[in-house]
């Protein structure tokens, strides 16, 4: 069972504020984990399924963020972050190392705000980079 997180962030956010915990390989605000410990009891996700931060193609920078609760895989990465269980493949993780995901509420929506510090450029709508 895969159960998909909305993600309706944007690479750049005015109303973002600082990350409460230093960033790590992959990592969460303690705002973000308490959003996703939020989804997790809403949507009934199993206890042993992880937080998994995936990059695919597309957009129209080259890639995009997908989050979703998925089991861990042969080969994954895993991490904790503020309570919370990350996994991410090998692919992924090469453009997400060093990323701390946040959860913005503002005039424009609400959504997870990737700070990557591979990400080179994002598209004007914001919702996929380029590295």
């Amino acid at each position: 069972m895969n159960a998909q997180i909305a993600n309706d962030s944007t690479e750049t956010t005015p109303e973002t504020t600082a990350p409460e915990a230093a960033p790590g390989p992959l990592s969460l605000t303690d705002i973000a984990a308490e959003k996703v410990r939020e989804i997790r009891s809403s949507e009934n996700i199993e206890p042993h399924y992880a937080l998994r931060v995936k990059v695919m193609g597309g957009g129209c920078s080259g890639f995009q963020y997908d989050l979703y609760f998925d089991e861990k895989a042969e080969g994954d990465y895993e991490f904790e972050s503020n309570g919370v269980q990350l996994v991410s493949d090998q692919m992924s993780f090469m453009y997400l190392m060093g990323t701390n995901i946040d959860y913005v509420e503002g005039l424009q929506g609400a959504g997870f705000k990737f700070n990557n510090p591979n990400s080179t450029g994002s598209c004007g709508c914001g919702s996929s980079f380029s590295v």
